[in-house]
């Protein structure tokens, strides 16, 4: 993996974590490890090359799918300056203000709704959550899992319905009910 591929900066690379079946930044000169890219990164190069390198999976009923109580969803999050934490996969600091996200979740939900993407699709170019790398899925959860705005907009779709945008303290939301 070169940095020319990769977009990252010399002494960074990607690497998977066992545990949360995710891939994360490791700086090789440091030992330094997390789940955002580097500030220096070429964000255009590096969305490209995780959408390639990271195939997209989903869980199965045999993998722990389908238990009783539990929903799957997927979502697709647009963070903005007042979000938890202003940082994502693509964006090392987001600085676009809630108006802004808002008018970009509004213009992603119309073109879900119109046809002409789905939302899966979207999510795994455009959403701020390291989620966007399994097309948003969240997998099965439960209830007390998730931040309550979400778990309710969540609990109240119907499988293959989508919700409109969500606010939580993580930013702004679509979400889809899969299970």
């Amino acid at each position: 993996m070169s940095t020319e591929e990769t977009g990252l900066p010399a002494d960074w690379s990607i690497r998977h974590s066992k545990s949360k079946n995710l891939p994360y930044y490791f700086n090789t000169a440091t030992n330094a490890s997390q789940w955002e890219p580097p500030a220096e990164a070429e964000s255009e190069k590096l969305k490209v090359y995780m959408a390639k390198k990271f195939p997209v999976t989903t869980l199965t009923p045999s993998e722990g799918g389908g238990q009783a109580g539990k929903i799957r969803c997927s979502h697709l999050l647009v963070k903005h300056d007042g979000s938890r934490r202003p940082s994502s996969w693509k964006e090392a600091s987001i600085t676009r203000s809630k108006d802004e996200a808002m008018k970009i979740i509004i213009a992603f939900e119309e073109r879900v709704r119109d046809g002409s993407v789905n939302l899966a699709d979207l999510a795994l170019t455009e959403s701020d959550c390291s989620s966007a790398r399994k097309r948003g899925d969240l997998g099965f959860f439960g209830r007390g899992e998730m931040q309550k705005e979400f778990e309710d907009a969540a609990f109240a779709l119907k499988p293959g319905e989508m919700s409109h945008p969500v606010e939580t303290a993580s930013g702004i939301h679509l979400i889809e009910r899969l299970e």
